[in-house]
């Protein structure tokens, strides 16, 4: 199993707000520096909510037991699964299936909410 510090992405697992506050992912997008970012914003009953405000791409990998949904909020998110890309622009959302092979890239700085299960290992198991 990879544990998120094995990789070179500024991936916070920690939940940086809590419920009854007012989530400004834009004032959190606007204050990045890092190519590849990934916090937790919140928690909904078993899931979570992250930001991810990324250039560049992440390695192959798969989640056995949770599927991914993402959803772009700027730029251009591509999506590598074996055999197609699919490519999503500002307010196109795309549910990756537990189990299968995949690997995201952003050609150029994209900011993407992701919804996950509270539990999953973001690098892939």
């Amino acid at each position: 199993m990879s544990d998120v510090a094995d990789f070179p992405y500024e991936t916070r697992l920690n939940i940086l707000f809590k419920p009854l506050e007012i989530i400004d992912e834009k004032k959190l997008a606007d204050a990045c520096e890092y190519k590849w970012f990934n916090q937790t914003l919140c928690q909904v009953n078993g899931s979570v909510v992250r930001i991810g405000v990324v250039e560049g791409e992440y390695h192959w990998h798969k989640h056995e037991a949770d599927d991914e949904f993402f959803y772009v909020v700027e730029g251009k998110f591509l999506i590598d699964l074996e055999g197609r890309t699919v490519e999503l622009a500002p307010r196109q959302g795309f549910v990756v299936p537990k189990g299968v092979m995949h690997r995201t890239r952003a050609l150029q700085r994209t900011v993407v909410l992701m919804f996950e299960n509270t539990g999953i290992i973001p690098t892939g198991n």
